[in-house]
């Protein structure tokens, strides 16, 4: 039976797939902003709107936030009343639920890289 080695470079292959991780991270991020505008509290529509979603390519970090002054108030705060479907925990609820399309979103755009 004839062997076969198999040499990686490891490096590369990290400079060449680490574009499309930090891709997928954003799509990751804005899949769950998304699932967050479907739960977020409505005031004036203010803090719907100033949700976003951010990449940091070079720490490889995906962050999804809310930009009012009182958007923390009101992510924490479990006694402040909401309008029916509409919730606290209005981004933890969203991302802890929305793990495996998470994954999904990101191993899809690693798996596209490869190819």
């Amino acid at each position: 039976m004839p062997r076969y080695t198999l040499q990686v470079n490891v490096a590369q292959v990290e400079r060449e797939l680490r574009p499309a991780a930090a891709h997928g991270a954003f799509l990751a991020a804005e899949y769950v902003l998304g699932e967050s505008q479907a739960v977020v509290p409505l005031d004036e529509a203010a803090l719907s709107r100033s949700g976003t979603a951010s990449v940091d390519e070079s720490a490889l970090t995906a962050a999804v936030s809310y930009g009012t002054p009182y958007a923390a108030a009101q992510h924490e705060r479990m006694d402040f009343r909401h309008a029916p479907g509409r919730q606290a925990k209005y981004l933890e609820g969203p991302l802890t639920s929305s793990r495996v399309q998470v994954a999904a979103i990101v191993a899809a755009e690693l798996r596209r890289a490869l190819r």
